[in-house]
């Protein structure tokens, strides 16, 4: 079964849309989610969550429907950190869980006192005076606490220092160990999804360019970094996007399968992956 899935989704606001998005995470992995500042991955977010009804196209999650009254049971299961964490400010930790306790069914008040200790977040100081780190490890502590088979997250690990964000991501992966858990989690820092995620799906102003198997799509391409007069050997589709390097070379996406045997390239990052992908989608 997919965890998510998402079929020709259409949504329009003004001169922005969504358009014919079909994803599917299926269940027991992880999928993060890519690409630029307005690029769409809020707004996907909200319409899996059935915060946003589509124009047309549909939206599963854990199975149900989100437009159906079942999905508000579903709800249960799925545990939700955005790119703000938002509690009333008067609140401390403490308060926070006792409202989770009366708000969730399967809340676990030792899990969620453990991440608290965990995270080393104060009991007693008020939301208000969090910082943006303290707030988004409060949100995480809240979205583990009540036993939920699905995690969305939306730039969860944004404002934790490199120490934290790395125990956070070892979190999630400990998460995943049940077969039946899945993340779907969007992120600036994409090596932080190298490093977490089976899937990438990545979204350019509101089409998704793709969605595959991380490590079939860092085997995909490769990254060429020499002179013009080499790269310019290679078929002209071989080549996704150039760069002109500081001592008057190139460096460059190149898809594999369309290079000669035994051409030079070294393995890219994600982050070399869609950066070059975002060139090239400009320069068409």
């Amino acid at each position: 079964m997919n965890a998510i899935q998402l079929s020709h989704i259409n949504k329009s606001f003004g001169d922005f849309a969504i358009r014919d998005l079909c994803l599917e995470v299926p269940s027991g992995t992880i999928c993060g989610l890519v690409g630029e500042n307005g690029a769409g991955k809020s707004t996907t977010i909200r319409l899996l969550m059935g915060a946003l009804r589509p124009d047309s196209g549909s939206a599963r999650v854990l199975g149900t429907d989100v437009s159906s009254p079942e999905f508000r049971a579903v709800k249960e299961d799925i545990g939700v950190v955005l790119d703000e964490a938002y509690f009333p400010e008067s609140l401390n930790a403490v308060q926070v869980g006792r409202i989770m306790a009366g708000t969730y069914r399967r809340w676990d008040q030792g899990r969620y006192d453990g991440y608290l200790k965990r995270f080393d977040l104060p009991l007693k100081k008020q939301f208000k005076d969090f910082s943006r780190g303290m707030r988004m490890k409060l949100a995480i502590a809240v979205a583990l606490s009540h036993q939920p088979k699905l995690l969305v997250l939306d730039e969860a690990t944004a404002g934790l220092d490199p120490i934290v964000r790395d125990e956070v991501l070892d979190l999630f992966n400990e998460f995943t160990r049940e077969e039946d858990h899945s993340i779907l989690i969007s992120s600036h820092i994409l090596s932080d999804l190298e490093k977490l995620c089976d899937y990438i799906a990545f979204l350019h102003k509101g089409d998704l360019l793709f969605c595959e198997e991380k490590d079939r799509l860092l085997e995909e391409y490769g990254i060429f970094e020499d002179s013009r007069e080499n790269l310019d050997c290679l078929m002209p589709e071989a080549v996704v996007a150039r760069e002109e390097t500081r001592y008057g070379g190139v460096r460059a996406l190149v898809r594999r399968d369309l290079a000669p045997a035994g051409f030079r390239m070294e393995k890219p990052s994600v982050e070399d992956i869609i950066l070059f992908l975002v060139k090239g989608a400009k320069n068409r």
